[in-house]
């Protein structure tokens, strides 16, 4: 028996604490030693508390700053939240000392404050001064925030420049110079002994085709390709030089293997399918709340704020709401009480349950009429909605029409059109007495099928709403439960409850999307909100508040390049129509159009996990160089360990190019490693990824010194002075001298980052209503004093203040009071939503030549030729199921906080009581766990809350990298630290899709996202 196994028979534990013995067993040895679980502190009081960064006079109120610390407003990464957050520095040993909460930002704070306050009362307020008193004072990090901080001083940071020695992969390195890290990169040759290397000047070449038997791909400068992880404030100049600069069209961020089913989901919703819009559920005003795939409080994003509104909404007795999801999360516990409910479900069955929901909401009149029948802007203003949808619009259906799947036109009926038949201009069309009409002012027919007549004949119609009422009526509500493991009337009780509270009820969902359905299941969630008719109105779903962007302001445009390229060719995730290449009208003319070689995602945005099938596989065309920019998709993506072989081969992809603080799993696989600022060493603006309902800009700057080298000139070396340094060798377009026009025609350089990011900040400042400038004392308590010298030399005397103001307060954050107007949130979504879309209906898949539904729906899950997975791997060799969850320490490069491990060292897998008496488990067992695309071997904690057939395995752990394998760095090794391999990945059990003529990791056929819920999976003891 393991040590683990051993206490908890000691304790007699079960159910959670058998979790807790599993996972925090040091922490458990250190409770037992009595006060001091090591050696005694400074003082028996306050410990080894840290020296305190301000005092308050109790009686005056004046605050008094310490000398030797700094307080300064920033931005967090931990987690792609990105928070604005107070980060306390020791100024004499440059160190970060601990990291708390913006009272600024509605991201760290529920009662944020004004934003015309002054920096020093607002030290006042976090100290709870005046009126601000008890727990709404409260500005936090999450743990996760608290500790990564850990990672600005990780002693495996990568500091200079690194060049492989040796085969790729073999983790041997030698560092070199950053001037000789950019000019072999621009120039080639024979760099690794191996033959030569094309560089980026040879690579830029803007006149030979990629292919020269497809010119729709695009020139050779295809051949370069970035993949970043997300865009943390830097997506601007990344794209300036990769694209405006450079020429290449292949940018792409790591959403295809994080949440991109949902966003694809809710994108369809929302009528564009590549920016993915979608809203969130106004936690603070809802009265019952469906969340579906996601854990509220657990993961999510803004996860620590959506937790804490939860938390509010709860304990006030507004809110009630229920979790469906394979594992049992924080959401849902003891002091919750009747007010929260946990649903298991089988994995992967989401939109068995939506579909029955929505079911049940036509069958029993619960569906928003009023609301659903206003086919137009116009309409709904009328009748006094605060959206519209299409669900009136008629929708060709009959097979032998060659627009079928498509929306009918006004054209189609002969109505004069300004401009080209089927653009803006032309009508969508609505029933009507003896046929069809152009939508107008006023409510339409809801349900129609049937023939209307032509000029060009009869033609068979519905209305988007009919098809939808179809296609949930297509099963019964007791299939629906069978397939997803709910009982029907638990699902009749669920559909009931969405629709008792008028438009103050929604759904929400997120990472539990990411299944073989995961794109259909989405966008039926989604729907189930418009059906309600809940958007924009208070306690319903609302969009993102939008930001102050940096990049395109009132007084420097810093999108616009002079002498821009504009990239050409299709991309290399093949998120296009297939009849759009030489391949599909070659086929065509041969007679078979379908299938082709290799799927295509025409409503999916860019594709991180479909590039690895292309430039390994060279379709739609292979690449010359590739950058990874902080991304590490060999950890991320499941099933692609199956093709890292050819990765490693220069032969198939000649230069790999990371830009990243660590040596990751991804990086470790490079030719050269880029070293890049950490945390709060660098510059950058984001926003929130939703769930905020008012403007949020959160600015990040270095608050401390960079610990990277430097360059000649001295500039710390990060991502953006790499690609400054490449466009003036290159002699890109947009950099150097005279490169960024302001609004007067004047031309800036754009020598150094914060050449840009100064001026984006002035940008942000000057949107609106300006900032104030930002005082002395403003300047003087928040820090601001670190970066003044580059505030008054990059800008002019009038804007330099202002600049200085969004970082004193660490960003620019519209005000609370300006979230709701009466019961309409304040910034709203203005376009139809989308019942029945088009796009999607008419679309076909390239492998089989048929159409996808435009409407939500229930599929069950199936590879890339259509066959359902269950045919390839039945459930009598794979009964049971494999689903990941989110941490809510850890993620997928936190685990060099060593802090966070004291707390969570491992992650055992967990399954229910009914899998483990199947099996014959108990809690600290070894198992060896299978599915068809790998294997592991860890232990196994049993506890009630996970669903039946299920195992489930917690994210972020398992590394082969991040130090846990040996690094030979200048003929120094670096031994692993086995603390930092602990655990087990399961996208090491991630499956490849066996249908496909070339290696490919199995991905929904829509969204391309990659799947890594419902894996099929045995289990048995070792």
């Amino acid at each position: 028996m393991s040590t683990r196994r051993n206490i908890l028979k000691g304790a007699a534990a079960t159910g959670a604490l058998a979790t807790f013995g599993a996972g925090y067993a040091d922490t458990a040895r250190n409770l037992v030693k009595g006060k001091w679980a090591g050696a005694v502190p400074a003082s028996a009081l306050t410990g080894n508390s840290q020296a305190p960064e301000f005092s308050i006079d109790p009686v005056t109120g004046d605050l008094e700053l310490n000398p030797d610390i700094a307080v300064s407003y920033a931005m967090c990464i931990g987690c792609t939240t990105m928070c604005g957050v107070r980060v306390k520095i020791d100024r004499k040993e440059n160190r970060v000392l601990r990291v708390t909460g913006n009272p600024y930002s509605p991201l760290s704070t529920k009662d944020y404050l004004p934003y015309e306050t002054p920096v020093r009362d607002s030290f006042k307020a976090m100290a709870q001064v005046g009126a601000r008193q008890g727990h709404g004072a409260r500005s936090t990090a999450c743990g996760r925030g608290n500790a990564v901080l850990q990672q600005v001083e990780n002693p495996r940071r990568v500091l200079q420049p690194l060049k492989r020695v040796g085969p790729r992969g073999s983790g041997e390195w030698q560092t070199i110079s950053f001037e000789q890290l950019v000019a072999e990169i621009c120039d080639g040759g024979d760099l690794f002994g191996e033959g030569r290397v094309a560089g980026l000047r040879e690579i830029r070449d803007l006149d030979t085709p990629i292919r020269a038997d497809a010119p729709e791909m695009g020139p050779r400068a295809n051949g370069l390709a970035m993949l970043s992880s997300v865009d943390d404030g830097r997506d601007v100049m990344n794209l300036r030089w990769l694209k405006q600069g450079f020429g290449s069209t292949n940018y792409v961020r790591h959403g295809s293997y994080c949440g991109g089913s949902y966003r694809s989901g809710s994108g369809a919703l929302f009528g564009d399918v590549k920016k993915m819009p979608h809203a969130k559920p106004d936690f603070s005003e809802a009265e019952f709340i469906l969340f579906v795939g996601t854990a509220p409080g657990n993961a999510g994003n803004p996860f620590k704020r959506i937790g804490a509104l939860l938390a509010e909404a709860r304990s006030t007795g507004k809110l009630d709401y229920v979790v469906v999801d394979p594992v049992l999360n924080n959401a849902d516990s003891g002091p919750s009480g009747q007010r929260a409910r946990w649903l298991p479900i089988i994995p992967g069955t989401d939109g068995a349950l939506a579909m029955g929901i929505i079911r049940w909401m036509f069958e029993n009149d619960r569906v928003n009429q009023p609301y659903l029948a206003q086919p137009s802007a116009d309409a709904a203003e009328a009748a006094g909605e605060a959206n519209w949808t299409n669900a009136t619009h008629l929708v060709i259906t009959d097979p032998d029409h060659p627009r079928i799947g498509r929306h009918l036109r006004g054209s189609d009926l002969g109505l004069t059109v300004e401009g080209e038949a089927y653009g803006e201009a032309d009508p969508y069309t609505i029933a009507a007495a003896g046929g069809a009409e152009a939508a107008g002012d006023r409510a339409a027919p809801l349900f129609f099928q049937g023939r209307i007549e032509t000029p060009q004949g009869p033609v068979e119609v519905a209305t988007g709403l009919s098809l939808l009422r179809a296609e949930a009526m297509s099963r019964s509500l007791d299939d629906y439960a069978a397939d997803c493991g709910i009982l029907a009337a638990t699902i009749a009780d669920l559909a009931n409850r969405l629709t008792s509270h008028g438009r103050k009820a929604a759904v929400n969902s997120h990472g539990g999307m990411m299944s073989g359905s995961g794109f259909y299941n989405a966008w039926s969630l989604m729907t189930i909100n418009a059906l309600i008719g809940n958007l924009n109105h208070k306690g319903g779903t609302v969009i993102s508040g939008g930001w102050f962007p940096d990049s395109k302001g009132p007084v420097y445009d810093l999108e616009t390049v002079q002498n821009e390229v504009v990239p050409t060719g299709l991309p290399l995730g093949r998120n296009v129509p297939y009849e759009k290449t030489s391949a599909f009208k070659a086929a065509k003319a041969a007679g078979k159009p379908y299938p082709a070689n290799s799927p295509w995602y025409p409503n999916a945005p860019g594709l991180a996990t479909e590039w690895f099938a292309s430039m390994l596989g060279g379709d739609p065309y292979g690449v010359e160089a590739l950058f990874l920019r902080n991304a590490n998709p060999v950890y991320g993506i499941g099933g692609i360990q199956h093709m890292l072989d050819k990765l490693r081969d220069p032969a198939v992809v000649p230069l790999i190019v990371a830009i990243d603080p660590f040596i990751n799993e991804s990086s470790a696989l490079a030719d050269y490693i880029v070293p890049d600022t950490v945390m709060y060493e660098s510059w950058g603006f984001a926003k929130p990824w939703n769930g905020v309902p008012t403007k949020v800009t959160t600015a990040r700057w270095p608050v401390i010194e960079p610990r990277v080298g430097r360059t000649a000139e001295g500039v710390p070396i990060d991502s953006d002075m790499f690609l400054i340094a490449l466009a003036k060798r290159l002699d890109l377009p947009g950099f150097g001298e005279n490169a960024i026009p302001d609004a007067d025609g004047n031309l800036h350089p754009l020598n150094r980052p914060e050449d840009f990011y100064l001026r984006g900040a002035v940008n942000v400042a000057s949107l609106g209503t300006p900032v104030a400038d930002a005082s002395d004392d403003d300047i003087e308590v928040s820090g601001v004093t670190r970066i003044l010298d580059s505030l008054q030399s990059v800008l002019r005397p009038d804007e330099w203040r202002r600049a200085a103001t969004i970082y004193a307060k660490g960003g620019r954050y519209e005000n609370k009071s300006q979230s709701h107007e009466g019961e309409l949130a304040r910034h709203r979504w203005q376009q139809p939503l989308q019942i029945y879309n088009e796009g999607v209906g008419a679309a076909k898949n390239a492998m089989t030549g048929q159409r996808s539904p435009g409407t939500a729906g229930w599929r069950e899950p199936v590879f890339a030729d259509g066959t359902p997975v269950a045919q390839h791997y039945p459930a009598g060799e794979w009964p049971l199921k494999v689903v990941s969850f989110k941490s809510p320490l850890q993620n997928s490069y936190s685990v060099g906080a060593k802090v966070l491990l004291r707390i969570v060292g491992s992650n055992p897998v967990h399954v229910g009581s009914a899998v483990a008496e199947a099996h014959g488990l108990s809690t600290g067992d070894r198992v060896r766990l299978s599915t068809p695309g790998g294997n592991l071997e860890t232990e196994v904690v049993v506890r009630e809350g996970v669903a039946p057939g299920t195992i489930a395995i917690e994210h972020g752990f398992g590394h082969r990298a991040f130090g846990a394998s040996d690094i030979t760095i200048d003929g120094n090794v670096t031994p692993a630290d086995p603390r930092l391999a602990s655990g087990v990945s399961q996208n090491d059990l991630g499956m490849l899709d066996p249908t496909r003529n070339q290696p490919g990791v199995w991905v929904d056929p829509i969204s391309g996202a990659t799947v890594r819920q419902g894996l099929p999976a045995r289990i048995e003891r070792i």
